[in-house]
């Protein structure tokens, strides 16, 4: 998809940034802006502007990989054929529920996003991909929204990309999980630093202790989720497992 009306102009390879403080140049209609890659409300606003900087030039990947592994065990446990009600947390405009649905044939797909351009950005690019689409903050998990959600009976929660620096708190992530039954399936990337003792977010420590507790781990690969701005590749897990019960980690 693109959009002939502007120009992306990207800064120097030799410019070092940490991939939240990431930026590009954009030029359209004689105007010039600048954009943090982790801007989504102005990435999104663009058509096809996304999908230009993050997949075309930047080689993302976690889509098809998260979604792959999920395929694999699903094959694996003969669990393919199973009605797939799936909660696409973090959803952004399309791309992984439009995956999801090419790859593995969810019955059901539900985004979640708290962007609302996110949600607008779907809408235009990827109508049809979900059966329904809410903007909402689960980290102020209340009964109206929990009830909202609660009545797809979710049996699969694929978070791709969102987890780690501002985008969804460990309080979300843990509501998110926890609307789901035992025994459903979780799929989900986390960059590798959030895995480690620099971790700085809280993720380290919450999948840690759920990791062989309240989840079950089928699954785990490290890869380039994509390129950063000087072309180094960015490292993060896949992971995949099933849910054993709710995580109650404080």
């Amino acid at each position: 998809m693109k959009c002939l009306d502007y120009e992306v102009k990207y800064p120097k390879k030799d410019c070092q940034l940490d991939q939240d403080e990431e930026w590009i140049t954009l030029v359209a209609e004689g105007h010039t802006e600048k954009i943090r890659l982790h801007d989504y409300e102005k990435l999104y606003s663009v058509p096809g502007l996304y999908e230009e900087v993050i997949y075309e030039h930047l080689q993302c990947d976690s889509p098809r990989v998260v979604c792959s592994m999920l395929k694999e065990e699903l094959e694996d446990t003969r669990d393919q054929e199973a009605d797939l009600r799936v909660l696409d947390f973090g959803a952004g405009n399309g791309i992984v529920g439009e995956c999801l649905d090419e790859m593995i044939g969810c019955d059901t797909i539900v985004g979640v996003d708290i962007v609302e351009e996110a949600q607008e950005a779907t809408v235009r690019d990827r109508p049809g991909i979900y059966d329904d689409y809410y903007v909402m903050d689960l980290s102020q998990l209340n009964d109206h929204k929990e009830k909202q959600l609660a009545k797809w009976d979710f049996n699969a929660l694929v978070t791709v990309a969102a987890l780690g620096y501002d985008h969804i708190p460990t309080r979300a992530f843990l509501n998110a999980y926890n609307l789901l039954d035992d025994g459903a399936w979780v799929a989900f990337n986390i960059k590798d630093r959030f895995l480690s003792e620099e971790d700085d977010s809280g993720y380290e420590e919450i999948l840690s202790t759920m990791m062989g507790d309240s989840l079950t781990v089928l699954r785990e690969k490290c890869y380039c989720h994509r390129l950063s701005l000087s072309g180094e590749a960015l490292d993060y897990y896949a992971i995949v497992g099933r849910k054993n019960k709710d995580a109650t980690v404080s």
